[in-house]
């Protein structure tokens, strides 16, 4: 009898639930930025909108600072089912050559610029490219515009940079572009970084503005050279079998606040390559402009074999050229 009770009582608190919380899906977004990084803020809001949209449905918990993998690891447990969200950024072109058009240096001009490539070339020609490997992408945001940071001397040209040791994503033609201009160029984890440049391992390396300052990386660099060599987006990608699995309407809610999302990371981007950029000034680091057309001229090489070795390759490069405006 006592046995029935308990059995009767566990189903009765079964039914005392609210609706929608006994299959409550919990849904974990991981990334490597800093707090306070673009990187950061970006999943932050959108994981807020997300979850008031979604009102129990599922949530949507935030893990920064490689908290839950660095970004290879992020895109395995993606594909394992053990992380729902991953923003990476230059990774991309390891998973699918064609994302190498965004590690083409001096292509992207501004945002307004990457607008258009996003509609008349991203959406059609990359986003698909990723589908056989596993994933999905939801929605387009920033890491932002690239510059180069190092502790012997200004960057003002190619040539200033032979010989140092550079910490680069890991991505293969951000590697080539270093190499082509005379640098010694290593891949390594973003987590690895202020370490490697505290110690002297890495002299310098290259980031945006929000990376280098919410990592510190600035108070273990003396000189940043303007050189907004790259531009790279950051893509909200999800593991297609476990995306597959969530219900219809949580799917749809989650992908339209992830492009919805899009204009407030383009509008604290904006902010932060001012703000930031003064920070870094009064922490006692010494800018320069660099001299980009030095730069372009010597990444020609980079394009030609980008639109050689990878299949359209040189259509991509000319397309995302024609809508420079």
């Amino acid at each position: 009898m006592r046995l029935l009770r308990s059995i009767v009582a566990a189903a009765l608190a079964l039914l005392l639930v609210p609706a929608g919380q006994a299959d409550n899906i919990e849904l974990k977004f991981g990334h490597v930025g800093a707090p306070g990084s673009l990187f950061a803020m970006s999943a932050e809001e959108f994981a807020k909108r997300a979850n008031a949209k979604l009102a129990g449905k599922a949530k949507v918990t935030v893990f920064g600072a490689s908290q839950l993998g660095k970004d290879k690891e992020l895109l395995q447990k993606l594909k394992l089912g053990t992380v729902d969200f991953a923003l990476p950024s230059t990774v991309m072109s390891t998973v699918a050559d064609e994302f190498g058009l965004f590690e083409m240096p001096y292509l992207v001009k501004d945002r307004d610029h990457m607008a258009r490539i996003e509609k008349e070339i991203f959406w059609s020609k990359l986003a698909p490219a990723v589908g056989p490997k596993g994933y999905k992408i939801l929605a387009v945001w920033e890491n932002g515009f690239r510059h180069i940071t190092n502790n012997s001397r200004p960057v003002n040209v190619p040539a200033d940079l032979k010989g140092l040791k550079l910490r680069t994503p890991k991505g293969t033609w951000r590697v080539k572009m270093f190499k082509t201009y005379g640098a010694n160029p290593t891949p390594m984890s973003f987590s690895e970084v202020f370490a490697a440049l505290q110690t002297g391992t890495m002299d310098g390396q290259e980031n945006p503005y929000a990376q280098i300052y919410s990592a510190k990386l600035h108070e273990v660099q003396k000189y940043l050279s303007i050189t907004g060599h790259v531009y790279t987006p950051a893509y909200v990608t999800v593991g297609a079998k476990k995306w597959a699995k969530l219900p219809a309407d949580v799917r749809a809610t989650l992908e339209q606040v992830a492009k919805e999302t899009q204009a407030y990371v383009y509008e604290q981007a904006a902010k932060l390559e001012i703000d930031l950029l003064n920070k870094i000034k009064a922490g006692g680091v010494q800018v320069n402009n660099a001299d980009k057309q030095a730069f372009i001229k010597a990444s020609d090489s980079i394009y030609k074999e980008f639109s050689t070795s990878v299949p359209g390759g040189g259509d991509l490069v000319s397309k995302a050229q024609s809508l420079g405006g």
